[in-house]
């Protein structure tokens, strides 16, 4: 079987870290997977020793693109354009959408230009992003399907393992709080930085590092009040870790008795919550559907209420002050993540998928 999933963005991001981990679980199982995005954003690294990626927006090329390989099915992510491309490349086979958008205004366009293009289901990563698609395409016709993650790249190093000569420097006297994700307004590093500020008035033994942002569109604006704010004494900004450097990063915070961090004000997912629990990192973060989902109150991390800076430093303060419970939370997180979002667990759904979609049958109904 071979499949092609299109999408415009080539991000270090959860969409894409979600896909990795599924191309590398569906090869396994004789399913080839492609993907073609239009936009690069750095990505390139996760995805190009996985799989064949094709980057162009050549309307002509994408065109014999999907005509020349022969693709079992097409899936298409939040990506409105295509829908014109696998109708003019004449595609007959069969189309899947998956909605990862998560404000209306900005999915609306990629789930009503279907260009006669006739979807034989809509996939979501959470219960909260079907009820957010349910209200632009009939509910019966969306199915959820969770992220995973690989269990043998995330997982708790041990100490021999750990790499403490490479960036982000854990220092000896430091607590570390990670954010880890685009500088964007969703993400909301506006609060992260106001978190900051009134954590650095309080205490001298909390580090924050800030993950990511080398491609954001904002990244000049958080520099600048980075800088205005004189916060890069407690906030150390690392805007390229490459993805492979990310489970040694996290054994660092969970090493510092630290945690992680959102600030995020709406999400389809939240695959960094997942890889953070995954290495045994809890996780602080808004107290909102799908975080609810993963991120459990009080036993894999803490959840705070609305933008209340206040709430998430004390939320903060009682993981990091509390050494038993911080350690407790790390080992209930590796469990939680094992039982729910391993790769082995999530992907088999996508697979089973696949087959009655491809084949009309469920895989495991084929194999008995």
């Amino acid at each position: 079987m071979k499949v092609l999933v299109i999408w415009h963005l080539l991000s270090i991001g959860g969409v894409n870290a979600g896909w990795r981990n599924r191309s590398i679980y569906l090869k396994k199982h004789g399913i080839d997977t492609e993907f073609l995005y239009t936009t690069d954003l750095g990505g390139l690294h996760i995805m190009e020793d996985v799989a064949r990626v094709y980057l162009t927006k050549d309307e002509n090329e994408i065109i014999g693109i999907i005509q020349s390989n022969d693709y079992d099915a097409i899936i298409v992510i939040d990506t409105k354009d295509a829908y014109t491309w696998i109708r003019k490349a004449g595609f007959a086979g069969p189309v899947i959408i998956e909605a990862h958008t998560p404000e209306i205004i900005k999915l609306q366009p990629h789930l009503k230009s279907l260009k006669e293009i006739k979807p034989k289901t809509i996939i979501v990563p959470s219960n909260y992003q079907k009820r957010v698609v349910s209200i632009l395409i009939e509910s019966k016709q969306v199915e959820v399907i969770y992220n995973g993650v690989d269990l043998s790249f995330f997982r708790p190093l041990l100490e021999r393992e750990i790499d403490y000569s490479s960036e982000p420097i854990l220092a000896t006297d430091k607590k570390i709080i990670g954010w880890i994700g685009h500088l964007d307004n969703r993400k909301n590093w506006q609060m992260l930085l106001k978190i900051a500020k009134r954590i650095k008035k309080e205490r001298k033994d909390i580090e924050f590092w800030v993950i990511g942002g080398a491609q954001s569109v904002q990244r000049a604006e958080f520099a600048a009040k980075w800088q205005e704010e004189s916060l890069s004494d407690i906030v150390k900004w690392h805007p390229v870790i490459p993805y492979h450097q990310m489970p040694n990063v996290y054994a660092k915070i969970r090493k510092s008795g630290g945690c992680t961090l959102a600030t995020t004000k709406s999400e389809a997912f939240g695959i960094t919550f997942i890889e953070s629990m995954a290495c045994g990192v809890p996780v602080v973060a808004p107290n909102m559907m799908p975080v609810t989902e993963l991120v459990f109150q009080e036993k894999t991390g803490m959840l705070y209420y609305g933008q209340k800076v206040d709430d998430a430093v004390k939320k903060l303060y009682s993981i990091i002050d509390a050494p038993e419970l911080q350690q407790q939370m790390s080992r209930a997180a590796i469990q939680h993540v094992k039982q729910h979002f391993a790769i082995e667990v999530v992907a088999d759904q996508y697979l089973d998928l696949l087959y009655e979609i491809i084949y009309g049958d469920r895989l495991r109904g084929a194999q008995s």
